[in-house]
């Protein structure tokens, strides 16, 4: 239970550093786009992201399923 706890606990941490950043996202459709990362609710399962680039345009804002999330990295400088 303590190393679930810490990990939990740098996942948090990894989501307070990639707020208001630039981030690409992986979906497990095979899609991939960009955003500027918002809010995360680890509760309800969802992250908040402006400035979505889609394929098909640009949504000012959009929540992404974590379950169909596969991958985001973002840039830590």
């Amino acid at each position: 239970q303590r190393a679930r706890a810490a990990l939990r606990e740098r996942f948090l941490r990894l989501l307070g550093r990639a707020r208001g950043k630039r981030a690409r996202f992986s979906l497990w459709s095979g899609l991939r786009v960009q955003g500027e990362l918002g809010a995360a609710d680890v509760h309800c399962g969802a992250l908040q992201v402006d400035s979505l680039r889609t394929p098909l345009g640009v949504e000012r804002a959009a929540l992404l399923r974590w379950g169909d999330v596969l991958e985001f990295s973002f840039s830590l400088e």
